[in-house]
């Protein structure tokens, strides 16, 4: 499908690795010139082809740093990926081991740092009645299956992205949400990621228990997600073959949500 993108120009956060550096490569692929931002640069987000930023989006001012580096090097943004979130902090022990200090690092990881990016963006994307897309997570409609403070946050970005959408929809600019299940990225499969810590909490070696998860969420497709899988409904939504889709949110969880 011709997605007509070459041209337009992008910004994408927490763009090092995983999904959101799958995101960066598609729309690069589609013609898109992108700024890709992250607290950490990789090789691989060197090699992607985006204009790399290097940037801490849980302060104010890294989303400001973030604003004027863009506008510098694009002059204006048409798309605006929200990718950032996450965190390398979490507590597997529960709400009574979860203190204030880490529900306020999910808050500002995952809420926070998209509701700057978007507030400091939003003008260009308006002027060029541009595309808006948080990524959030199933976590957010299933909060038990991830850290109650990480499914709390993610669950106010999707309440974020639908009132954006409302408020800006008549002026020209589209707001919707990828909530991803569990997809095959260093969180899951990296030494120290969550994947790793949840093994070694109930007893598993790392790769078995990484294997068994598809079958213990209920995915119907039977395996994880893949990143690319991820990127591509996401250049999809950006596109004006989608000019008919706004605050709508588009699970790419493998069938691991049975509800209606």
């Amino acid at each position: 499908m011709q997605l007509d993108l070459a041209g337009k120009t992008a910004v994408v956060t927490g763009a090092s690795r995983g999904i959101g550096l799958a995101i960066v490569r598609e729309l690069v692929a589609e013609g898109v010139r992108v700024v890709g931002a992250a607290r950490t640069i990789t090789a691989e987000l060197k090699e992607a082809g985006a204009h790399p930023v290097a940037v801490d989006l849980s302060t104010p001012e890294g989303a400001e740093e973030l604003g004027a580096q863009t506008l510098t090097e694009l002059g204006g943004v048409d798309i605006l990926v929200n990718n950032l979130g996450g965190g390398d902090t979490f507590s597997l022990d529960g709400f009574l081991a979860t203190d204030d200090a880490l529900w306020a690092q999910s808050f500002e990881v995952n809420l926070f740092g998209t509701v700057r990016v978007t507030r400091r963006l939003l003008p260009s994307i308006l002027e060029r009645r541009g595309s808006v897309v948080n990524i959030s997570s199933m976590t957010a409609r299933l909060p038990a299956t991830g850290p109650m403070e990480y499914g709390a946050a993610k669950a106010g970005l999707n309440a974020f992205g639908k009132a954006l959408s409302e408020e800006f929809g008549p002026r020209g600019v589209r707001v919707n949400t990828v909530s991803p299940g569990p997809t095959r990225t260093g969180i899951w499969e990296d030494d120290g990621g969550f994947g790793s810590l949840l093994a070694q909490a109930n007893g598993v070696e790392h790769h078995a228990f990484v294997s068994g998860v598809p079958a213990a969420m209920g995915m119907t497709i039977g395996r994880l997600v893949e990143p690319d899988e991820v990127a591509a409904v996401v250049a999809f939504l950006v596109s004006d073959r989608t000019a008919g889709v706004t605050g709508a949110d588009y699970v790419v969880e493998g069938g691991g949500i049975k509800t209606v």
